[in-house]
Formats: C-alpha cells, structure tokens, sequence
C-alpha cells in the first residue's frame, strides 16, 4: 500500500500538474521518443499529432492523484487502460521507460519546484499504479491465450474476403494462416492489428469486431478517414486497409480486448437498447447479432443515426434481421436524408437522435442501454439518458478519449 506521507504529497502536488498537465505530457512524450526510440510503435501518431494522447494522459495523471486515497474510483479506467495496453502487447518491461520519462519530465518542467521530496512521492505512486496494471494484464494475457483457438502476440490473418458496406466503409474477413481454430470473443470487443509504416517501423490500430462470433473468420468494418485539414490528416491505416488490402494480403492481429461488450450475465428480462452514432455500429452490429441469437425472447432496440443513407453501413442487414426477428424494433436517424425515408419495414426520420425519438421508441421501459459513436454523439446520448434517470450501471459506451471531453458537452 502507499504510504500516507505519498498519499499527502500527490494530493497537495495535483493542482500544479493539471495547471501544468498538458504542457507536462507534450514534454513527457518528445523526452521518451528521443531517449527511448523503440517504444514508437506502441503509440497512434495522428492523436500524437492532434494533442489527443496528451490530453488522455494529462486527464489520466490528474484523475489517479485526485483519487489515490480511494482507488476504487478508478476501478473502470485501470480496466480500460489494461485492455488497451493488452491489445496492443505492452509488457511488464514497458513500465520502467515510462517511469522514468514520466519522473524527469517533471522535474524538467517543474524546475525547483519539483523536490526531491515530490519526485519520490510520484515515483512510489507511479510504481503502485504500474503493478497493478501489470497483474491486470497479466490475467487477459493469460485468458486470451488459455481459451480454445486462442493465441498471445501477434498471429498472421489471410484477408479472405473484402466487402463494400457504404461509400466510406468496407468490411475485411480474416481467416487465420495456419488454419487453427478461432477463439470465440465478447460481442463489442475489438481486435489490434499491426502493418508497416515505410519507414522501417509499424503502427497498431484497434477495429471493433463487426459480426457475432464464429469459427471460421473475424470480420473487422473500417471506416476510410480521408481527413479534414492540418489537424485532421487523412487515416494512415484506414487508406491503407482501403486502398491496399486485397484479398490473399496478410495481416498481423492481436487476440480480442476490451471492457465494452454485451454482458449475458446481465438481466436478459430487461430490454436491450442499441445506439449508434456513424461507425460506431460496428461493435454493435456483434451485439444486436448476438442478443437476437442467444435472447430470442428479449425485447431489442437498435436505433442507428448517420449523415444519410450513402454513408451508412450495414443498412440492409438491420432491414434483413429485422424481417426476421419479431422481438426487435429499429430505427434509422439521418441528418441529411437523400433518398425518401422509407426503409423496408424499419422506421426512419430527419434529424439528430433526441428525447422525442427515445421518448417514441422505449418510452419509459426500464432498459440496458449500449451505445457507441463519435464524441460529441456519446455527449448527447449521455446527457439524454442521466436526464432519463437511466441508472449508471445500465449504461455501456465506448470511449477512449479523456472523459473531459463528454463533459465539455454537457
């Protein structure tokens, strides 16, 4: 455990480093990638670009010493953190170089203020966090790599089908190269995969598994990111996959992560309400498969909203299961139509998802509510739902951006 007297010092230290937060973590990250070159992999430099891993880590620092006397608060964000950190294999090794970094940076952009004192705390307090999160990821390493099918590291996929869902989107089938058998996975989690960069090195990126499990393929759905400007340069990996990829090219993938999935040891009596923000259908195109598979008496609620039905992915296959699922109720959201709004049985409308829309479709059932989009999409549904009374436990989204950002649209 930590000691009180590091307990007292980060506590008294947080208001200097969130004054001083971003401007600790640009530095923390130029420091570690000129010291230690070989941890450039590990990171995405489009957010480094943007500022948005500096933001996550500032957001992260400050949170862990406002809550280092009552760590339980943080028991959501070390999961995530773990589950991140797993799928893109950092290891226990990894650990020592951010320390270190992460300590002299402080006392390079504290200065004198930075005691010796004050870098011990830090020092203390870094090395409890690290061990748990080591024992953490420890334990999914382990349980990917002990289910049948599983695997740990990197396996090499075959790319056996390629498939336009949308003009932005298209889906990649993975088979796995040497014909083993596949692990199943939890609906919502997403798979890392690895390619090169053309300078020697490679870059990972997360991609939600976009279909329910099987035993022959993983099916990941990717959005072409073909940017907006200086401060947001088109998707490298997106284009790639995109433009590059054709069937029989081979990828590395790492096993299943993440904390955001369909949980069946919830209330399958309770309705299930899917709700999807753009691309942020793809985790949950796992889920409403899954739920209308393993819960065929379980009242589901799949709403979809996107900028018109040329970019929506997966439109016809939420019409398909829709025909043949009575239990489940759907609705297209479109900010800008271009066709009338008919949808084979599904209904549709013009504008952003609100009270009204909810209102309509769930009215006041009590419900598990599973959502993932963009953020200022996740911003809107989180206030709709508190304003909802909708409990904290029953609500599930993905996001890995700092959690300021949602409340910036509140």
């Amino acid at each position: 455990m930590l000691s009180e007297k590091t307990i007292e010092i980060v506590k008294a230290t947080a208001p200097v480093l969130q004054e001083h937060g971003n401007t600790l973590t640009r530095h923390f990250y130029n420091r570690m990638f000129s010291h230690n070159p070989e941890v450039l992999p590990y990171f995405n430099r489009a957010n480094q670009a943007a500022g948005k891993q500096q933001a996550a880590l500032a957001s992260a620092i400050c949170a862990y010493a406002a809550n280092i006397d009552n760590l339980g608060q943080l028991k959501e964000a070390v999961e995530l953190i773990a589950q991140k950190h797993t799928s893109l294999q950092i290891k226990p090794e990894h650990y020592p170089i951010v320390g270190e970094n992460l300590l002299a940076s402080i006392r390079e952009v504290l200065g004198s203020a930075a005691t010796d004192e004050i870098i011990a705390a830090w020092g203390e307090a870094y090395g409890f966090l690290a061990d748990i999160l080591i024992g953490r990821e420890a334990q999914i390493y382990r349980a990917a790599a002990s289910v049948p099918g599983g695997w740990e590291g990197f396996r090499r996929f075959i790319v056996s089908k390629k498939e336009q869902e949308s003009s932005v989107v298209t889906s990649f089938y993975l088979t796995p190269e040497d014909k083993g058998p596949l692990p199943s996975f939890k609906p919502g989690q997403y798979i890392t995969i690895r390619v090169p960069t053309g300078d020697g090195l490679t870059t990972m990126r997360q991609y939600s598994l976009s279909a329910k499990p099987n035993s022959d393929w993983l099916r990941i759905s990717v959005k072409r990111e073909d940017g907006a400007g200086i401060s947001a340069p088109p998707g490298y990996v997106s284009n790639l996959l995109h433009n590059s990829l054709t069937v029989g090219s081979v990828l590395d993938v790492a096993p299943p992560c993440g904390e955001f999935f369909l949980d069946r040891d919830l209330n399958d009596d309770r309705p299930l309400v899917l709700i999807a923000g753009g691309i942020g259908i793809t985790p949950l195109m796992s889920m409403l498969q899954s739920a209308l598979e393993n819960s065929p008496q379980r009242q589901v609620t799949f709403i979809h909203g996107c900028q018109n039905e040329d970019v929506q992915a997966f439109k016809s296959t939420v019409e398909n299961l829709k025909t043949q699922h009575a239990n489940l109720i759907a609705h297209f959201r479109y900010l800008d139509p271009q066709k009338p709004l008919s949808s084979n049985g599904i209904g549709a409308s013009k504008g952003f998802i609100d009270t009204s829309l909810l209102e309509t479709m769930i009215g006041d059932r009590d419900a598990d509510y599973y959502y993932c989009g963009p953020t200022p999409f996740l911003a809107n549904m989180h206030r709709l739902l508190n304003a909802r009374n909708v409990p904290h436990e029953q609500q599930h989204f993905e996001f890995f951006g700092p959690k300021e950002e949602l409340a910036a649209f509140a």
